[in-house]
């Protein structure tokens, strides 16, 4: 295929930001830390490697996952506790924060909702920034591995996948069928993992997690939450994220409650009015 004469020029424009972060409201963080610095320790959830665990947090509560054994990077999915249909919206969340997230942004639910669901508060790999492959950490890109993928590519039946921890984990805190929890679960936060894209085609990558025991993510709860959290199968997704054969590690969820900052007030849901047209 012959290049027009004018393809450098058109390579040249200069890209425009879709959603200029400024146009956001910033997070009072020095309030929320010093929120937190009050609260007490409510409630524990261990992970168990290949497998994944709900938990429950008060609107302003907040809550942390931890690496606590070994290098394992996490796929969290978020829900309203009083509503599943508004859940975590990675793609929006993507659009106006970028691909990786860290602290002071925020992970926001789905339409006609689109509010903010939790803030990062706290984040102790955000040192890492960006290295040479354009890997970051934290990605809001990756879907989540699934058992379909997995058939399709290798052939395999895999029951231990992300996707498949997280419907079992929604069925039990729900008491549902599989299939009735399954069209819940959504494209998720990939906590600690080590992502981007080729320069050469924009192939996902990943790579082998920098995350340490010790290092976690804090998270406030701008509404009541019901999370489920996934162990990925791909330990620290240095070579795989769908494997009985990886190394793997627990993780452990923690949740806080305390006195919200003050003035502080769950947000409402977004206040477009569809009855002037759509």
């Amino acid at each position: 295929m012959h290049e027009p004469p004018d393809a450098e020029a058109r390579r040249a424009i200069e890209p425009v930001i879709c959603y200029p972060p400024e146009l956001l409201a910033p997070p009072d963080l020095d309030a929320y830390r010093a929120a937190f610095a009050t609260y007490r320790k409510t409630d524990e959830v261990r992970v168990p490697p290949r497998d994944a665990a709900t938990f429950r947090v008060p609107r302003g509560g907040v809550f942390r996952i931890s690496s606590t054994e070994g290098p394992q990077v996490g796929d969290l999915n978020l829900w309203n506790a009083g509503d599943v249909g508004e859940r975590f919206y990675s793609g929006k969340t993507r659009a106006l924060h970028g691909t990786h997230v860290s602290v002071g942004d925020r992970l926001w639910s789905n339409l006609p909702y689109l509010r903010p669901m939790a803030t990062i508060i706290e984040d102790t790999l955000a040192w890492y920034g960006a290295d040479e492959f354009g890997g970051r950490v934290h990605d809001v890109i990756g879907t989540r591995c699934d058992p379909y993928t997995g058939k399709l590519l290798s052939g395999d039946d895999y029951h231990h996948c992300c996707h498949s921890n997280l419907v079992r984990a929604l069925a039990d805190a729900l008491g549902m069928s599989l299939d009735e929890s399954e069209p819940h679960v959504h494209d998720v936060m990939n906590v600690f993992m080590c992502t981007g894209f080729t320069r050469e085609r924009g192939e996902y990558f990943m790579k082998a997690s920098p995350v340490r025991p010790g290092d976690h993510m804090d998270f406030l709860a701008e509404i009541e939450l019901l999370g489920a959290l996934s162990a990925c199968p791909g330990g620290d997704c240095s070579a795989t994220h769908s494997s009985d054969e990886a190394a793997c590690f627990p993780l452990l969820v923690e949740v806080f409650e305390g006195e919200p900052p003050e003035g502080w007030r769950s947000p409402d849901r977004n206040s477009y009015d569809r009855s002037h047209g759509w």
